[in-house]
């Protein structure tokens, strides 16, 4: 049985929140290989994180942000990628991916999020010019990174929720010499998929795959999730 946690605040509303278990189980059934999804409010995880998270094979960082506790997904995220422990973030997960990388490995302890913080000094993410809903794109890959060999391509076309905040572009050098390379950029060179080295699964889209349940589809980001958490 994979043990999977669901980092964020569960709300029935939330269309993505809907499609994360369904998305889960047509992965599930097509490697067979049952799994135990847990939602975890980002507020259980501000105090000893790796006591409540050492369960879980993998850990899904969902959208619908801000959470609750910035500490507490931070705390989460950093156990995950420490640990090694297969790590998706979709949306507003992506986002915190981000925002983690910078403070604890880069030392950019102001990093923050403007739809969080609208004051802090140093904005990662920031207000998109116009909001994004249900917006479909397609992103070129990086040929050779993990998401490529995942999607057997380089390009891809997803989707998107309601997107109100995304990545500084102007960070991103520094992200990118740091080791959390930009695998996946649309057609304006936007960014839109992160990853880092030497991880068995550490990969944060500002889409969401989720949404490929409502048509009943594999997708395979999350058949390769679930790959990655099946051998831990």
């Amino acid at each position: 049985m994979i043990h999977i946690g669901l980092i964020g605040e569960f709300k029935p509303e939330v269309e993505s929140h809907i499609a994360i278990p369904q998305a889960l189980e047509l992965a599930s059934r097509d490697l067979d290989a049952p799994f135990e999804a847990t939602w975890i409010a980002t507020t259980q995880l501000e105090q000893e994180a790796a006591q409540t998270l050492a369960r879980y094979n993998a850990l899904w960082f969902v959208p619908n942000t801000p959470y609750a506790s910035m500490d507490g997904a931070l705390q989460a995220i950093r156990y995950a990628r420490e640990q090694h422990i297969p790590t998706l973030g979709t949306c507003g997960g992506c986002q915190y991916m981000i925002i983690e990388y910078a403070r604890n490995v880069l030392g950019l302890l102001e990093a923050d999020n403007a739809e969080v913080n609208p004051d802090a000094p140093m904005q990662l993410i920031i207000p998109l010019a116009c909001s994004r809903t249900a917006l479909i794109t397609t992103s070129v890959l990086t040929p050779g990174s993990h998401v490529a060999t995942i999607y057997g391509t380089n390009e891809v076309t997803e989707q998107y929720g309601t997107c109100n905040y995304g990545p500084n572009a102007q960070f991103w050098p520094a992200l990118e010499q740091g080791g959390m390379h930009v695998t996946g950029v649309d057609h304006d060179g936007d960014a839109r998929i992160v990853e880092i080295e030497q991880h068995p699964f550490f990969i944060g889209t500002l889409f969401q795959p989720e949404r490929s349940a409502f048509r009943q589809l594999v997708h395979p980001l999350l058949k390769a999730f679930l790959q990655a958490a099946r051998t831990e």
